[in-house]
Parts: structure tokens; C-alpha cells; sequence
């Protein structure tokens, strides 16, 4: 498959350094702006994928390489590398990492080709960061948009936030999620349940079913996922 390159690689300054991201346009240039955050496995040409489809719906979408104090790595995606994937996660400072993605979002927000709304979407160890960024942004008085999840790793340890993320989300998850325990995703719909979040499930469907790896795809899931996912943010990202 031929990698998927973005048209712009802007950084953003932070205190220590600058945060590298990528930047996807949409065809007509403008639209309102989402940042899209990395699995575990980096900013993969997956991701860089999704990114450009969800540029071509219209959005101007930014993706953040999270990795980077550890020099951005890309790890193959698969069962085999889950492990080298987990500890290179286990090694960045959650805390800065989140200050990150909120000077991303703000960052992103100023870009002149940012019309309407900015939103925050993340797949897997993303979606946690998604969630516990649109937190930090609401407590800092700039809530998000929207916030959309896929099987957001990190968010059943993160419930105390919940209160905090009173913006429309959307949350995908597997029912035979090897990593996620169901009784915590039945928690995660408890602790967000109201009129503005979607919550769905995908019956059959394991841990990082919308990634395109053997080991992970489960392709109707996938595509149920991102025609509601889709629909969603074209009725709430304006």
C-alpha cells in the first residue's frame, strides 16, 4: 500500500521543545479543524489513512507524533510488537504528553484554515489521550467540540474525569476486546451517559478492530464504525 503523506509537517512549540505534527487539508482548503491521535504503535501510515479521509470529508486534521521525545518511532502493527509498542507508551510522561496535545489543539484551533468547530479523535491509546485532553481543555475553560473514541485504552482509568468532558462524544468498542474488560467499557458508558454521547458497540469485534493488521481487522466493525463515525461528525463538527 503506498504510504500517505500529509501536506504540511508544522510543529508546535511546548515548553521543552516542539511537538512535530501532520497536517492533513481538505479539498477546499478550509473546514473545521480535529485533531487526530496516534495509536500505540505511532503515527502509522494507518493513521496517516485515516487522517487524509477525514480530510477529504472536509475537516483540516492535525495529528501530533506523541512519540517524540522518543524520537517518533513507527513500530510494525501486530500481535508480535504489541509489547515493544506497550513499553514505548510506558515511557512518555503522561502528563506532558496530554500538555501536549492540548498545545496541539490550541495550535490547531489559530490555523487560518480552521473554520467552525475543533474536535479531538484518537484510536486506541489515542482515544485515552483524546479524553483525558479534552478534559484538560475543559477545566482550562476551551472544551473541544466534539471528542471521538475508539476503544480508548486509558479511559477506564481515567473515570474521574468524566465530569469534565460534558461535550458531544462518540465511543466505538469490540465486544470480545481482548485488553478492555467489559465490565469497564459497561463503566465508561455509565459515567458518560446523556444526550450528547453515542455509545456503540460492535458485536464480535476485538481490541483495534478499525486497523487494517491481521491480527487486529475486523472488517464489518470497521466499516459500521466509521459510516456512524462519519455521519456523527458531519451532524456535530461544524
Amino acid at each position: 500500500m503506498t504510504d500517505i503523506a500529509p501536506d504540511q509537517q508544522p510543529s508546535v512549540p511546548v515548553e521543552d521543545g516542539a511537538v512535530p505534527t501532520q497536517l492533513f487539508l481538505p479539498p477546499g482548503g478550509s473546514g473545521p479543524g480535529l485533531v487526530l491521535c496516534q495509536e500505540i504503535f505511532g503515527v502509522t501510515d494507518y493513521i496517516r489513512r485515516r487522517a487524509r479521509a477525514l480530510a477529504d470529508l472536509g475537516h483540516v486534521v492535525l495529528v501530533p507524533e506523541s512519540y517524540w521525545r522518543l524520537g517518533s518511532p513507527v513500530i510494525s502493527e501486530g500481535m508480535e510488537r504489541i509489547e515493544e509498542a506497550m513499553g514505548a507508551s510506558s515511557r512518555l510522561d503522561w502528563e506532558r504528553t496530554v500538555a501536549d496535545t492540548v498545545a496541539v489543539t490550541r495550535a490547531l484551533r489559530e490555523r487560518p484554515e480552521v473554520s467552525g468547530g475543533t474536535g479531538i479523535m484518537g484510536f486506541c491509546f489515542g482515544g485515552g489521550l483524546a479524553w483525558a485532553t479534552a478534559a484538560a481543555l475543559t477545566e482550562a475553560g476551551e472544551p473541544p467540540s466534539v471528542l471521538v473514541a475508539y476503544y480508548g485504552s486509558q479511559i477506564p482509568t481515567l473515570l474521574d474525569l468524566a465530569d469534565s468532558i460534558r461535550v458531544p462524544q462518540l465511543h466505538h468498542w469490540g465486544t470480545a476486546d481482548q485488553f478492555i474488560p467489559a465490565e469497564g467499557v459497561a463503566e465508561i458508558e455509565r459515567v458518560t451517559a446523556g444526550p450528547g454521547t453515542t455509545f456503540v458497540r460492535h458485536e464480535g469485534a476485538g481490541h483495534a478492530f478499525d486497523n487494517p493488521s491481521p491480527a487486529f481487522h475486523h472488517p464489518q466493525a470497521s466499516q459500521d464504525a466509521w459510516a456512524s463515525t462519519t455521519r456523527w461528525l458531519a451532524e456535530n463538527l461544524v
